[in-house]
């Protein structure tokens, strides 16, 4: 018996899912809309056109971004998920043809990050004797991925797919309900910035009116600069 044994055992906890699988594309998702569809609409009401206009330039962005972001991002994953693969199978390789080299060059990044020589070798050894574990363990240690666990393609497409239309659709609700003022509209989409942001705040456990603040400051510089093009433009056409 050791020394370990006697130790309690910590209280049982769980992380989160920090390799952005699904949190990914639905934060982003939404923000894009938001930001996308605030500045777009910012830019074209700051041009002058009536409100049935706006209307349907923010549904036509909405439609356009929500499938842009759907398969933008789709093509992404699975792009990522190949390369992964082909590096996968690269080692897989590798440790079939030169086990003993392999198991050496695992031995000398434990070393160096300070694990007796000895006991690197020992656990080395020991994961050739499971080469499945071996692989992932070779692939964790010298690319920062899991050999079997990648993100799906298809989830993340319909998750940006829809956040980017809750998102999109924010500044559009009160010209929906009959209200026809662009700056109430612009308020949404701003409260809609401030809540996503502090909803993030969950997940990175920061503080939630910073985070907030911070992405209605980004939104805000983003339907500024479009408003005072569209205003330009309007001033200049008309």
């Amino acid at each position: 018996m050791t020394d370990l044994d006697h130790v309690t055992p910590p209280p049982s906890h769980h992380h989160a899912d920090v390799s952005g699988g699904r949190l990914r594309p639905a934060v982003f998702g939404a923000m894009d809309g938001l930001v996308t569809n605030i500045a777009l609409i910012a830019g074209v009401g700051g041009g002058g056109v009536p409100p049935r206009t706006l209307v349907l330039t923010g549904v036509a962005g909405l439609v356009a971004g929500a499938i842009l972001m759907g398969l933008g991002e789709y093509t992404s994953v699975r792009s990522q998920n190949e390369q992964v693969g082909a590096e996968v199978a690269k080692e897989r390789r590798e440790l079939e043809r030169n086990p003993e080299a392999e198991a050496r060059e695992l031995a000398d990044a434990w070393t160096r990050r300070g694990l007796p020589r000895e006991l690197a070798v020992q656990v080395a050894e020991a994961l050739r004797r499971n080469p499945r574990e071996a692989l992932r363990v070779h692939v964790r240690e010298e690319m920062g991925v899991d050999a079997e666990d990648h993100p799906s393609p298809w989830a993340a497409a319909i998750l940006s797919f829809v956040f980017f239309s809750v998102g999109a659709a924010v500044p559009l609700i009160p010209y929906l309900v009959g209200v026809t003022n662009l700056w109430i509209a612009l308020g949404a989409g701003g409260l809609g910035l401030f809540v996503a942001g502090a909803l993030v705040a969950r997940f990175t456990r920061r503080s939630w009116w910073v985070s907030g603040l911070r992405q209605l400051l980004l939104g805000g510089l983003a339907a500024g600069a479009t408003y005072l093009i569209g205003t330009l433009i309007g001033v200049s056409a008309s």
